[in-house]
């Protein structure tokens, strides 16, 4: 979500929805409480129970067998999410520093993009949340690119993998959601957030060093390609917004989750956690798409320039998990923003 884009999205449960509309509806969030921006009132909102208490059972399963679960389509959200807080707990054997999980995507001329044509369409579509027309048309025309071999990270990078970095380095690099800096044990499997694009170029080059490989962050086009896989939906799950796929405030726990809990939103190549969970920076800065004009949000008005943000996020609505959207960091906490890796073969 670009500086000035309101939250909310079709999908959230109706009390939700119906604070999103009068908190944050055609308002801009960043001049709001993030609760505002987020839907919620002043009130406490209890979202969901523990999800280990309801599956107690898990407690006793080795970690490998708690990997299966978590990634299984077959197993219910609920289930996948306690599997992946008693890995966080135990050992989490997908998490992986020096060997991330990496998926292989094929080179292709895609088309990446939205048509002029359906700007307004999108607009109408979300305008409940308060989207306009001007952050739509960032998306637009749509261009051919050539994109090459690459391969990129199945889940975005953890904290566990994050904490190693900053041990190796000593880098000052603290992510904004440890609370003063200090390390989440139980939180370990979740996607690291709150470090600049600074630092996740920096992670990518320290990890490169480490494996002699050559990791960094994806182009924003490798990004749409990897996440729709080229086929120009909408969502890497399919062309309609569904809140079970993706850990957004219309159905998720209005916080982090253990990577890959939302299994039903995998994208075509084999991505979890691509729409939603935390946002990811790219390795590109914002500019216009070829015959595209410059759009001048708050974003641009307050940087000059900004590296771009892709997918959606726990604070976010699903407005922000479509393929094509295009957005960035502004200084709130409601902007969680992580990052995933691309390695050149």
């Amino acid at each position: 979500m670009s500086g000035g884009e309101a939250a909310g999205g079709a999908g959230a449960t109706p009390g939700t929805r119906d604070a999103a509309r009068g908190a944050a509806a055609g308002t801009n969030p960043n001049l709001v409480t993030d609760r505002a921006a987020m839907g919620l009132p002043d009130s406490f909102v209890r979202r969901q129970s523990d999800p280990v208490v309801r599956h107690r059972d898990l407690l006793a399963e080795e970690p490998e067998t708690l990997a299966v679960i978590v990634s299984s389509p077959h197993e219910g959200q609920c289930r996948r999410h306690a599997a992946g807080t008693v890995l966080s707990l135990v050992g989490d054997p997908r998490i992986r520093v020096l060997d991330p999980e990496m998926l292989d995507v094929p080179a292709a001329r895609v088309t990446l993009g939205l048509p002029p044509e359906r700007v307004a369409e999108v607009t109408d579509r979300w305008s409940h949340v308060g989207v306009v027309e001007e952050w739509i048309a960032k998306e637009s025309p749509p261009y051919e690119a050539d994109i090459a071999a690459f391969r990129i990270a199945r889940y975005p990078v953890t904290n566990d993998e994050y904490r190693a970095f900053l041990e190796d380095t000593h880098e000052t690099w603290l992510p904004r959601s440890w609370p003063f800096g200090v390390f989440p044990w139980a939180l370990s499997n979740h996607p690291v957030w709150g470090v600049p694009p600074e630092a996740a170029d920096a992670y990518a080059a320290w990890l490169s060093r480490r494996t002699g490989r050559r990791f960094r962050l994806p182009t924003e086009a490798e990004w749409e390609y990897a996440a729709s896989g080229g086929d120009g939906r909408e969502f890497p799950w399919g062309e309609t917004f569904r809140p079970e796929c993706a850990n957004t405030v219309e159905g998720g726990p209005l916080t982090t989750t253990p990577v890959g809990v939302y299994a039903p939103g995998r994208s075509p190549f084999g991505l979890d956690d691509v729409a939603g969970n935390v946002e990811e920076f790219v390795a590109d800065e914002y500019r216009p798409y070829p015959g595209g004009a410059p759009a001048a949000d708050d974003l641009l008005k307050a940087h000059g320039t900004y590296r771009v943000a892709r997918g959606g996020s726990f604070t976010r609505y699903g407005d922000l998990t479509r393929c094509r959207r295009r957005h960035g960091w502004y200084d709130k906490a409601i902007y969680a923003i992580g990052f995933r890796l691309a390695e050149t073969p």
